[in-house]
C-alpha cells in the first residue's frame, strides 16, 4: 500500500515512526534538527495522518509488514529507525525480524505491560481518545491556554505547558477513536505479547524511557530489557511518554549518538520503581481523565 511520508535533509537515511493516534507531525520539534545531518523519512502509518487504513487485521505484525514493504519499495532496507510509543514497539519488532532496520532507538515503547497495567493502558488511552473527539470543536482555545493545555497533556507529558500550542493542536487533532485506532488499541492491549530477540541479534539498540511516563510506567523497562538483552537503557529525566515533545534537544542528541555509533551508556541505575510511585501514576491517570471530563462539561455548558 502507499504510505504518506515526508523526506528532509541529506546524509544517511533515518526512519521515524509515530505512536498510536498520532502522525508524522509528532516529530515536528526534532525533524529539522535531525535533517541537518541525516536524510530523514517520517511516515504516516496506515490509518493515521494521511495514509489509508489497512483492511482487516490492524496489529504490530501487520504494520511491520507494511513498513517492510515500504522500505523495500524505496530501497531503504537496513535503515536506522526511531519510534515512539506504539512506534517504539514497532521498531523493536522490525529489529527482531532481522535485515529490515539498522540501528534502533525505541522511545517509551508499548507492549511491556502486565497485570493491572494492561487494563490501565487500555481504558485510560481509550477514554482520552473519546474525550479528544468530544472537545474537537473547542480545541483551539483549549490548547492556546497553558493551563488547559496542561490538563489535556498531563497524561502524556511531564511539563505540558512547555509544548508549543500548534504542536499540541496537531496532536489532539489526530488523537481520535477512529476504526484503525480502536483496532490497534485492542490488539496492543489484548493481542499477542511482544516477542523478544536473543542476545547478539540486535547489535545497536537503545531504549529510551521517560522517568515520568504515565502511559507506560518506567517499571516496564525491566521487562523490555529482559526480552531485548542487547538493549542499552537511556533514562530521560523530567520527561513523560513522548520525549520528542518533552525533551526535544536530548532526543535529537540521543538519536544521532546511537545511529552514529558513538552512544555512551548511562551509569547503570535500577529499572525498578517503587510500588507507591506506580500506584501514584494510576491515580494521576484517573485524575487527568476526571479533569478532562470536567473541562469538557464546563466548556460544553457555556456553548
Amino acid at each position: 500500500m502507499s504510505l504518506n511520508y515526508i523526506r528532509r535533509g541529506a546524509g544517511k537515511p533515518l526512519l521515524l515512526l509515530h505512536g498510536l493516534g498520532s502522525s508524522l507531525k509528532a516529530w515536528d520539534l526534532v525533524i529539522d534538527e535531525l535533517a541537518t545531518q541525516r536524510d530523514v523519512i517520517a511516515v504516516d502509518l496506515p490509518g493515521f495522518g494521511q495514509s489509508p487504513a489497512l483492511l482487516g487485521e490492524v496489529s504490530i505484525s501487520t504494520l511491520a509488514d507494511v513498513v517492510t514493504d515500504f522500505l523495500s519499495q524505496h530501497q531503504l532496507l537496513g535503515i536506522d529507525a526511531v519510534g515512539n510509543s506504539m512506534g517504539g514497539r514497532l521498531v523493536l519488532e522490525l529489529a527482531r525480524r532481522g535485515q529490515v532496520v539498522g540501528s534502533v532507538v525505541s522511545l517509551d515503547p508499548g507492549g511491556f505491560w502486565q497485570g493491572w497495567q494492561v487494563a490501565y493502558f487500555y481504558h485510560s488511552v481509550r477514554l482520552s481518545a473519546q474525550l479528544s473527539s468530544l472537545i474537537q470543536p473547542i480545541l483551539p482555545p483549549l490548547v492556546s491556554n497553558p493551563v488547559s493545555r496542561t490538563l489535556l497533556f498531563a497524561q502524556f507529558s511531564a511539563h505540558p505547558w512547555t509544548i508549543p500550542a500548534p504542536v499540541a493542536l496537531n496532536e489532539f487533532r489526530e488523537f481520535l477513536p477512529t476504526p484503525s485506532f480502536t483496532k490497534l488499541l485492542d490488539s496492543l492491549a489484548h493481542g499477542p505479547p511482544q516477542q523478544g530477540a536473543p542476545l547478539g541479534s540486535i547489535p545497536n539498540l537503545v531504549i529510551g524511557w521517560g522517568r515520568q511516563d504515565r502511559i507506560c510506567p518506567p517499571s516496564q523497562a525491566k521487562r523490555a530489557l529482559a526480552l531485548f538483552p542487547d538493549a542499552q537503557l537511556h533514562w530521560f529525566s523530567n520527561c513523560g511518554h513522548v520525549p520528542q515533545l518533552d525533551v526535544p534537544a536530548e532526543t535529537v542528541a540521543l538519536i544521532l549518538a546511537v545511529t552514529e555509533g558513538r552512544y555512551e551508556p548511562q551509569t547503570p541505575v535500577s529499572t525498578e520503581t517503587k510500588e507507591s510511585e506506580v500506584t501514584e501514576n494510576v491515580f494521576i491517570g484517573v485524575g487527568v481523565a476526571v479533569l478532562l471530563v470536567g473541562l469538557f462539561l464546563t466548556f460544553g455548558l457555556k456553548r
